[in-house]
């Protein structure tokens, strides 16, 4: 599919306008003040859920982008990926994710800032894949920053992003599933998740999670 068709298509959703018909995007207290819900096992990583506006770097672990989404879906929010040709429909539904309110746009194309910016006007949350992230300057994060903060809505980069509120990053893995002889399938993994942010946020927190599975669990 062509670009332009790409995002007269994106433009197409209900809620959804290009930049181009937007202008500059003026400041909606309704939208930009508050946070979305995120699932009980990540709320010792995100006490206050996602704060709206604010730009989120998650680093080890798809599945956890995923779980972001999760509990803010199942409450009404809408969310996009894009970016991110490997993750289906299955994948997202088995973190909790409400597909009924999940778009997936594989491909961004050479247009990333109009459709990019035309997904943070019409979603609470924008997922973008590392293909998409990819040599992003701080001077176009900086842009986005401030549409984010405009509309309220909450960017979910599945790698490094640049001036990142809040970073989330997975380690010490341990797949689960196997028997003591070698045998079996792997089911899940336990991981620890570590967030460091500004703010409030600027001490790190560190929980012990299940990963991945019909739902997130905490191990403590």
């Amino acid at each position: 599919m062509a670009v332009p068709e790409a995002v007269a298509g994106l433009a197409a959703i209900p809620g959804v306008r290009t930049a181009a018909e937007l202008g500059e995007p003026t400041v909606d207290a309704s939208t930009s003040a508050g946070s979305l819900p995120v699932v009980a096992a990540l709320a010792r990583l995100l006490p206050g859920g996602l704060r709206r506006g604010s730009a989120v770097s998650v680093g080890g672990s798809i599945a956890l982008v995923l779980a972001l989404l999760a509990e803010a879906t199942q409450e009404g929010s809408w969310a996009a990926i894009t970016g991110m040709p490997e993750v289906g429909p299955v994948a997202a539904a088995e973190l909790g994710v409400e597909l009924y309110r999940l778009a997936l746009v594989p491909n961004l194309g050479a247009e990333l800032v109009a459709v990019v910016s035309a997904l943070i006007d019409g979603f609470d949350l924008v997922v973008l894949g590392p293909a998409a992230i990819r040599g992003v300057q701080p001077q176009l994060a900086r842009r986005l920053a401030a549409r984010l903060r405009n509309r309220g809505a909450v960017l979910v980069a599945a790698g490094p992003w640049p001036g990142a509120d809040l970073e989330l990053r997975v380690s010490k893995r341990w797949w689960r599933g196997l028997t003591d002889d070698g045998f079996g399938h792997l089911e899940f993994r336990d991981v620890v998740a570590t967030s460091r942010g500004r703010g409030a946020a600027v001490r790190p927190r560190s929980v012990e999670l299940r990963l991945p599975g019909p739902r997130v669990q905490p191990l403590r």
